[in-house]
């Protein structure tokens, strides 16, 4: 990855209207909240919703967390809660439903100009997208590099399966439509996030964890959840095993000393290794130190 991303790994959804989940949702865990407009709050209490989302966001970041806020899909909805939204105390929005670059290109125009309008730096705030329809899935890679702003992009599940009318949702009827997903992030140089699971899967933790393992064998980074006791599971599985350290730093260790020593060949645990292997061994070492340095 060629550019900062962000460490997702864990992206709580919380409704922003209650006031409860708020208080406590810096202490969960999870490496993002995500204050919700959208499916958790009914119609008739989306105006105290947007007049809520600055105290709360405020109230979890102070504490030292990153919060973004999921934005609603209708236009008319959508530019209310660009404006209750655009904040310093945001560091981004859950964009649902995207559907083609020029969806993202109009709301990275509005929030350009709230950024502005609020004296904050252009660009501060992130976009994390969700492809939850068929069209969006049909313009996904045109989608995933449409925007600096877009630092990730993950497959909703449950609306995508809706979608297409699928009367249930298996723990692993979504696979290939979430590597079309993760392929157009890895071209764009975003995180591909999420798992073919379903999100509301809160009684079978093992089947969670089974989604969740199962994402990241295929080069997932990170995925949302909808409840509290789901946040450590994916921080977990997401996370390089204490094996895999081990590994990593004692391939890169003699990778770095057969180099130093001129040495066109290099041999590790009777297997040889090149560029690519040290690589991803590398970028496992990157990711611990990050973690170890946001706990």
């Amino acid at each position: 990855m060629s550019r900062a991303l962000p460490l997702w790994r864990s992206l709580l959804y919380v409704p922003v209207t209650s006031q409860r989940f708020v208080e406590k949702a810096a202490a969960r865990g999870a490496d993002v909240i995500k204050l919700d407009l959208e499916d958790s709050i009914p119609p008739t209490e989306k105006p105290s919703a947007r007049a809520a989302v600055r105290d709360a966001a405020r109230l979890i970041s102070d504490a030292g967390t990153e919060v973004l806020v999921r934005i609603n899909r209708p236009w008319r909805m959508a530019s209310l809660d660009l404006e209750a939204a655009v904040w310093p105390e945001v560091s981004g929005l859950c964009l649902p439903k995207l559907e083609s670059a020029d969806h993202l290109g109009f709301l990275d125009e509005i929030v350009e100009e709230l950024e502005r309008e609020r004296g904050m730096t252009v660009g501060s705030i992130r976009f994390m997208g969700l492809i939850e329809t068929p069209r969006g899935l049909n313009n996904v890679r045109e989608i995933a590099k449409a925007s600096p702003r877009l630092m990730g992009l993950s497959l909703g599940q449950e609306d995508y399966s809706a979608a297409l009318g699928m009367p249930s949702l298996g723990p692993e009827d979504l696979l290939e439509d979430m590597r079309l997903v993760q392929r157009a992030a890895r071209e764009a140089d975003i995180l591909p996030l999420g798992y073919a699971g379903s999100i509301a899967e809160i009684t079978d933790m093992d089947a969670f964890r089974g989604s969740a393992k199962r994402a990241r064998a295929l080069g997932m980074e990170g995925g949302s959840c909808v409840h509290p006791a789901q946040v450590p599971i994916l921080n977990e599985v997401f996370s390089p095993r204490p094996d895999e350290i081990e590994m990593a730093e004692a391939m890169v260790a003699a990778y770095d000393d057969a180099m130093a020593k001129g040495l066109g060949a290099v041999s590790f645990r009777g297997k040889m290794i090149d560029v690519p292997v040290v690589e991803r061994a590398r970028r496992v070492l990157v990711l611990h130190d990050r973690i170890a340095a946001r706990s």
